[in-house]
């Protein structure tokens, strides 16, 4: 909802009660500083959220050993951190590293190696890195559709990633049904309203202009826009 102001207490409250109760060496104290640094790295406030990724991450090596999907977590919000500053060389061998660990520890098949390939090819996408990017999406958009199903939100951002690579790329016409997919699950999934519905329909509007001689562009604007 993006009430940040009100969060923010709340994130405080409960690393407070946590370092209180169970200690300053406790898993769920980083949980809560990754919690508090997710909320200042969303507001853009990096300067606050990285000290607290860099805590979080470091107290779950020392609890829990280097080999732990915590820790696999905690690499990949501090690469996030990185990617949102555009620091990429800081953020790919983290996301490298999250990668492996949750593929090593949970298996190949598993919602989190989903994630890691997206967070990967998003990287590899703003360096540039095509032909990385689409391998490492089209890998995500496969898992996803086999763990969750055709008609998950997860699988919706995997199509609308592509799309964006494709779109970036000029293959307008293999881009067009991925986007096209996407808001579909959106609609039906969030309503027409939701920023995300709003987000890849605005995708699909942007490419629909470079194809604007397309009769089924001219029939979806008007039935669905």
């Amino acid at each position: 909802q993006g009430r940040y102001n009100q969060a923010e207490p709340l994130y405080l409250q409960a690393l407070e009660l946590r370092q209180h109760l169970l200690g300053d060496n406790h898993p769920h104290v980083a949980t809560s500083l990754n919690n508090l640094a997710g909320l200042y790295n969303y507001q853009g406030l990096y300067d606050q959220a990285e000290p607290l990724y860099l805590q979080a991450l470091e107290l779950d090596k020392r609890l829990l050993g280097d080999n732990h999907p915590h820790v696999a977590t905690s690499l990949n919000n501090l690469a996030n951190l990185y990617y949102s500053q555009g620091r990429y060389d800081q953020a790919e061998p983290l996301y490298l590293q999250a990668l492996e660990l949750r593929k090593r520890l949970l298996g190949e098949n598993h919602p989190d190696v989903a994630t890691s390939l997206n967070n990967l090819a998003g990287l590899y996408y703003f360096q540039g890195r095509y032909d990385q990017t689409e391998t490492l999406f089209l890998q995500a958009l496969e898992l996803d559709k086999r763990l969750m199903g055709d008609n998950h939100p997860d699988v919706a951002t995997s199509l609308n990633n592509l799309g964006l690579l494709y779109k970036s790329q000029g293959r307008y016409d293999q881009a067009e049904p991925l986007f096209l997919q996407s808001f579909k699950i959106r609609q039906q999934v969030f309503g027409v309203d939701h920023p995300k519905t709003v987000s890849v329909r605005q995708n699909l509007a942007n490419l629909r202009a470079n194809l604007s001689d397309s009769p089924e562009s001219e029939n979806f604007d008007s039935n669905h826009i």
